[in-house]
């Protein structure tokens, strides 16, 4: 994992330890309210998770950008080699992993949800919609800003507490997808992997909303276009 330290910056100015060790306590409070926010299923969690951000930055005084939201140098760039990278993950998602949870299960995700979407062009419109602005924008400022942002805030910013962050909210990420069943569930934490490694590896929360955007986007295409796809075998 590439971490671009001269961007993901929790704090820019200096704090007295004492002050550090409340905000630190602040940290951990909030890091277990989102948690019980998701393990309780409280309402619509990501969302609860967003207003914990937005109180969170107020109360701190930060802006979006301490949670990841760094401009990047190019974003066009950016766009296009996350677009690549979540093809090819997407490639590996039903070409591979379904497929092998499938067989080694002996079930399968619940798509059920989309089964009205093939051939509808206002629901495939009003989904794509949503998997942005709810899946990629909002998940990515809970889940990999906002919560990966606090745990470092409490574990450092070295490797070992990125990792335990992005393993952590992975499995919280999971959580938030169980509806369709045990498989949906490991195939969402690998995809928190996958995303988190984008954040960190990119130096920007935007790699992350993007690689989230895209793979929502290629899913749903697909399902319009051939209907729930369980694997390619």
């Amino acid at each position: 994992m590439t971490v671009t330290r001269a961007h993901e910056v929790n704090d820019e100015r200096p704090v007295a330890a004492p002050h550090r060790v409340a905000w630190n306590v602040l940290a951990a409070v909030e890091i277990a309210l989102a948690a019980g926010a998701v393990v309780l299923d409280l309402l619509i969690p990501s969302l609860v998770i967003l207003l914990l951000a937005g109180l969170s930055l107020a109360v701190r005084r930060r802006g979006p950008a301490t949670l990841g939201f760094h401009r990047p140098a190019d974003a066009w760039r950016l766009a296009g080699q996350v677009l690549l990278l979540a093809a090819g993950w997407t490639v590996v998602q039903f070409a591979v992993l379904m497929p092998v949870l499938n067989h080694l299960t002996g079930d399968r995700q619940d798509l059920s949800v989309f089964d009205d979407l093939e051939g509808n062009l206002g629901l495939f419109l009003g989904l794509l919609a949503a998997s942005w602005l709810l899946g990629a924008l909002v998940e990515e400022t809970a889940v990999r800003g906002y919560l990966q942002t606090r745990i470092t805030d409490v574990l450092g910013m070295q490797r070992p507490g990125i990792l335990v962050a992005v393993v952590l909210t992975s499995a919280l990420f999971a959580v938030l997808h169980s509806e369709q069943g045990a498989i949906s569930v490991v195939l969402t934490f690998l995809d928190g992997l996958f995303f988190s490694w984008l954040r960190w590896h990119h130096g920007t929360l935007w790699a992350a909303v993007l690689g989230h955007g895209f793979n929502n986007t290629i899913g749903v295409l697909t399902f319009f276009l051939v209907g729930p796809v369980y694997g390619l075998w």
